[in-house]
């Protein structure tokens, strides 16, 4: 009994448990919304997807409006996108989401990869993400990632009840990325000021609101390439 006292004690005052508990929220949401997915006609299953996307579009539009430098912005997606197609982070993450689909009944469920790249551009992209790391990271404190948590748990629930058990995989880069961020809260503490924050979600936004570009099937825009372009503002803010 100590034992599993002082293990739930050591976990607890670990600065991961915000990311862990945020990637478990993902799983769970995830599967209780794969479970409810097998009830849902094909129609309404539509009717639901295009009802997501265009509250991603909102997302996207409401993230836009908080950053204050346009030029910031723009040379963030460019320079992003020209990075992310050399490093190829699309095809990627779309190879890994058809990697599952090929191991997942016979390669039937061919919205793995969909929502495997979907959720986890919803779930990374955020100030939540960055200051609850930050939060987690330095203090400890773990409020805000809970919060997000719950947000992401019932998010995930909607998401894969229509894309399925691609939006349960997004947990591994919600965990790794805003673990990342906890881990070397120390270094990026002093340049993550309320400015950046604002031109990253600002940045993180235009990308969000590509993503339900591409949910509505009005282009085929490879939104994961752009995801260097939420980073770029730490470093253009300082000469901008």
């Amino acid at each position: 009994m100590d034992s599993i006292k002082n293990l739930i004690s050591a976990i607890s005052d670990t600065a991961l448990l915000g990311a862990t508990v945020n990637a478990l929220a993902v799983i769970i949401g995830a599967g209780v919304g794969i479970t409810l997915k097998r009830g849902i006609p094909e129609r309404i299953a539509d009717t639901v997807m295009k009802g997501l996307a265009l509250c991603v579009l909102m997302i996207g539009l409401q993230g836009m409006m908080k950053g204050e430098n346009t030029l910031v912005t723009i040379l963030s997606i460019v320079l992003g996108g020209l990075s992310g197609e050399l490093l190829r982070i699309d095809d990627g993450m779309n190879r890994l989401g058809k990697y599952v689909e090929s191991k997942s009944k016979g390669g039937s469920d061919s919205k793995i990869a969909e929502g495997f790249v979907t959720a986890s551009l919803l779930f990374i992209v955020g100030a939540m993400a960055v200051v609850g790391s930050l939060q987690s990271g330095l203090m400890h404190d773990h409020t805000t990632i809970y919060a997000k948590s719950m947000i992401d748990g019932v998010t995930a629930i909607i998401f894969a009840s229509t894309l399925g058990i691609g939006v349960m995989l997004s947990a591994l880069p919600v965990f790794v990325y805003q673990g990342a961020i906890t881990l070397f809260a120390g270094f990026l503490a002093p340049v993550l000021n309320d400015t950046v924050i604002a031109e990253m979600t600002a940045a993180g936004s235009v990308i969000i609101f590509g993503l339900g570009l591409n949910m509505l099937g009005l282009t085929k825009i490879k939104v994961a390439n752009y995801l260097p372009a939420i980073f770029l503002p730490i470093l253009l803010c300082m000469f901008l």
